[in-house]
């Protein structure tokens, strides 16, 4: 089990069957992972975006933490390949998450998302700080949590971008 100083990581991915034209648009989209998303309400630009550098601010809810809000910083942008950011003070994030997408030589896209922990503030910073003797039962809910509303958007990604919507 991890402890948050660790900076714990998760890591799933979807082949997608189209091409990164049609995929990029929907990793670079803030709003659109809350078509799937049962903790993600949505996000919007406060700067022109997509762009490296460029804030967002993403609204979220939680049954176990409430409702927040984040402001996000653009950190990776790699057009048709790769786009992340970090949340909260970029110089000290509460978490980072970042896309990639890559061709398989079987045909077909890997998209992959992935989200580390820390080392900054959050929401899991303060669940510790009220329960330490939990830090590693907190850090791996919270991972599951992250886990499977990523495989929710990737699943949506795969299905808007061989043909479905939103």
């Amino acid at each position: 089990m991890a402890r948050f100083a660790d900076l714990p990581t998760v890591e799933t991915s979807v082949v997608v069957n189209a091409p990164p034209e049609r995929i990029w648009p929907l990793i670079t989209d803030v709003n659109f992972p809350s078509c799937f998303s049962d903790e993600f309400q949505g996000g919007e630009w406060l700067d022109a975006g997509p762009a490296l550098g460029a804030r967002f601010v993403g609204r979220n809810s939680n049954a176990f933490i409430g409702e927040w809000e984040t402001i996000s910083t653009v950190d990776v942008f790699d057009p048709k390949r790769s786009f992340g950011y970090l949340v909260g003070d970029p110089t000290s994030p509460g978490a980072r998450w970042r896309y990639d997408i890559e061709p398989l030589a079987e045909g077909g896209m890997r998209v992959a998302m992935r989200a580390e922990m820390g080392p900054g503030r959050s929401g899991v910073t303060l669940l510790i700080h009220h329960n330490p003797e939990m830090e590693e039962q907190i850090v791996s809910a919270r991972l599951g949590e992250w886990r499977k509303n990523m495989e929710a958007v990737l699943a949506g990604i795969k299905a808007s971008a061989e043909g479905g919507s939103c």
